[in-house]
């Protein structure tokens, strides 16, 4: 009798053991007395009262779920409110709505890399633009990491259609891509820029509106800007924006959008009331910022080795996988939840903390949390 098709699984949990990387759920209670710097709530929007509040609302009147893909009845006025402002927000002629930000991923890189491209990725970039460009028809080439002369070189030997894909914020260190050189080098060689403002979105620029916007690439007949709803935005699902005609291309093209159940009501409502709660309230951005500002330059002076984060992530680093889980633990024991990363999440094999900061912590929270990390370290 043959043994189980999947008895190879059962040797790769073993292996995950042995090397102190298995990974387990955790599901959390609805009030937590953990101080939490391991969400990517950055303005803290997920539980204010206006955002909750119109979710429940766009559930009542819209419904519990889409029910159906964008193009056969998934796609409300809601959507279409929602795709309006979030365009105008970020200065993109139009945009387009997803169920997720890794969808809208997904969509961008697939969609705008045919057969014969080339596409042209950052090797810090997060899985679901890697996993877009292993998905396209076009060939990827992978670059050093936030270096826009090997863009450049890789560029320089193809004649055919490409386009440069990178994080604006990278999502381990939190550190920013060099996007006006990027934007040079594609304009040099007539290539696309898609870039993933999932962690620039609500921190960067002019009042929250994303890193595209802070460098002035926003609107650009040649740049993509894929954000999400599920972090500044304290809700879910994902966009993609740019011009008209990419916009509508994607519509036609794009298979996560096309053959996906559209957005929930609820989470397009409470990601419309996010997006007009941080129009109003505009200073939630640089408050963010000024809590990874603060986190970085006491822990540094702790004496642990912490990346400078250009938006509102803070990386710590471990000194080995083990290390990461035993100091996430013992943070978390003493009432202080924060991310651990490791391999193979991390593309340089480096195992650190992860904290991300938030507009609505407290100059007493942040006094707390170095306390317990420096505490916590061993």
């Amino acid at each position: 009798m043959a043994g189980s098709p999947f008895a190879w699984i059962d040797e790769q949990a073993r292996t995950r053991r042995r090397a102190g990387l298995v990974r387990t759920l955790r599901p959390r209670p609805a009030e937590s007395p953990l101080l939490d710097l391991a969400s990517n709530d950055y303005l803290g929007l997920a539980r204010h009262p206006e955002i909750t509040a119109a979710a429940a609302h766009a559930a009542r009147v819209w419904g519990g779920g889409a029910t159906g893909s964008r193009l056969v009845t998934g796609s409300t006025e809601l959507h279409a409110e929602l795709e309006r402002e979030l365009a105008e927000f970020c200065g993109f002629e139009s945009s387009l709505v997803f169920s997720s930000g890794y969808a809208a991923n997904l969509a961008a890189v697939t969609a705008l890399a045919p057969h014969g491209s080339l596409v042209v990725s950052d090797a810090g970039n997060h899985a679901s633009l890697i996993d877009g460009c292993r998905l396209a028809r076009g060939t990827t080439q992978v670059v050093a990491h936030a270096d826009p002369d090997a863009v450049r070189k890789v560029l320089g030997t193809h004649s055919a259609p490409a386009v440069v894909v990178s994080d604006t914020v990278f999502s381990v260190d939190g550190d920013a891509a060099p996007l006006a050189e990027l934007a040079d080098v594609c304009r040099e060689f007539g290539a696309g820029l898609v870039v993933d403002d999932a962690h620039g979105l609500g921190v960067l620029g002019d009042g929250g509106r994303g890193a595209p916007h802070a460098t002035g690439l926003a609107g650009a007949a040649d740049v993509v800007t894929t954000v999400t709803l599920s972090k500044s935005f304290g809700s879910q699902g994902g966009a993609v924006l740019g011009p008209a005609h990419v916009i509508d291309h994607m519509v036609n093209a794009a298979r996560t959008f096309i053959f996906d159940t559209g957005l929930a009501p609820a989470a397009a409502g409470a990601a419309l009331a996010a997006l007009r709660l941080l129009r109003r309230e505009p200073e939630r951005a640089a408050r963010a910022r000024a809590v990874a500002t603060t986190l970085h330059s006491r822990l540094t002076a702790e004496g642990l080795e912490a990346v400078r984060p250009d938006a509102a992530v803070v990386s710590v680093r471990a000194s080995s996988p083990e290390q990461a889980v035993r100091w996430a633990a013992d943070c978390r024991e003493a009432g202080l939840a924060v991310g651990c990363f490791r391999p193979p999440s991390v593309p340089d094999g480096i195992s650190r903390l992860r904290l991300t900061a938030r507009a609505d912590l407290t100059d007493g929270q942040l006094d707390r949390a170095v306390r317990v990390i420096s505490a916590a370290r061993r």
